[in-house]
């Protein structure tokens, strides 16, 4: 537990560090948003393409693996969007909201599971990671993007809808990732170094801009809509993941590298996209920092439940 607690530890120093430069004025509110831009538009694609690119995923139960994933995946969302009827009818979230409900629950923090499994099982477990980015980073934000736009912007058309997903940066560097695996060379190594030398900025400029994101003010009166998706992403997200992955017969350290991958909290990118599509960004921001906070502690209790299978 000691040692899982301070491989997690710098993740969450680098978070609180890019709120208290936030909440400081040393960084001008027009840098932040620039930021934001540069990483949703540059430096996490990059890092989603050139980790699916580089990933070594010999000796790993894949089929079982990326099985467990297709069930789980499509299962929550058919889970989130079964609550609209249920928190529309009483009251609880308007159309913009529950989109946001809808991505923080589905979407899943890649980088800081990246780091943490960077910490905690290197190298396999990045593997894994990436391995996991690989097989839902394209359908998880082509779903989000529809629902967002469906539910915040009523008026949308199909034309629309396509191109949204069609230009959508993590889209795009997933299915360029599975390209270049998929051509009979490797990609010419300066180019590569470059890409890894981006991907490895991205990771900190990543939690650091998590943390400039996070609104701790907006805690003190969690309401249902915000309770709902901390809920569904911390806790039935991994215990689903979990039993699928179990009935499936995923085994050993595999096992909690994936189970990581559905423990973390959802993916700051996606407070971009509300904003940009016209979802309930404040909404999203005040999730992420409530599952953040969250997830500080249930990280290490659902890896070390994961770990009782392992060991059993």
């Amino acid at each position: 537990m000691q040692a899982m607690f301070e491989s997690i530890l710098p993740i969450f120093l680098l978070i609180l560090c890019g709120n208290i430069l936030r909440c400081v004025d040393v960084i001008d509110p027009a840098g932040w948003h620039g930021i934001d831009q540069l990483g949703y538009w540059f430096f996490y694609p990059t890092l989603i393409l050139v980790t699916i690119v580089n990933a070594d995923f010999t000796g790993l139960q894949l089929d079982a693996m990326m099985l467990a994933l297709a069930i789980t995946v499509p299962l929550m969302f058919v889970f989130v969007l079964s609550l609209w009827p249920f928190l529309r009818k009483a009251g609880l979230a308007g159309a913009a909201e529950f989109s946001s409900i809808f991505q923080t629950s589905i979407r899943w923090n890649g980088f800081m599971a990246l780091a943490i499994a960077q910490k905690l099982f290197p190298p396999a477990g990045m593997a894994v990671v990436a391995l996991v980015m690989a097989i839902v980073i394209l359908p998880i934000n082509l779903v989000t993007v529809f629902v967002v736009t469906r539910f915040a912007d009523r008026t949308a058309n199909w034309p629309t809808l396509i191109r949204r997903m069609a230009t959508n940066p993590m889209v795009i560097a997933a299915a360029g990732g599975l390209l270049l695996r998929a051509l009979p060379f490797e990609l010419f190594a300066p180019v590569n170094k470059t890409l890894q030398l981006i991907g490895q900025a991205a990771l900190g400029l990543g939690l650091v801009g998590i943390g400039a994101g996070l609104r701790l003010d907006s805690l003190v009166k969690p309401r249902i809509a915000i309770l709902v998706p901390v809920a569904v992403k911390l806790v039935v997200f991994p215990a689903l993941l979990l039993a699928i992955s179990l009935l499936l017969g995923v085994t050993g350290e595999e096992l909690l590298f994936l189970i990581l991958c559905g423990a973390v909290p959802t993916a700051m990118n996606g407070y971009v996209l509300a904003k940009q599509i016209g979802g309930d960004a404040e909404l999203y921001a005040t999730v992420t920092t409530l599952q953040t906070l969250a997830s500080f502690a249930t990280i290490p209790v659902v890896l070390l439940l994961a770990a009782q299978f392992v060991g059993g």
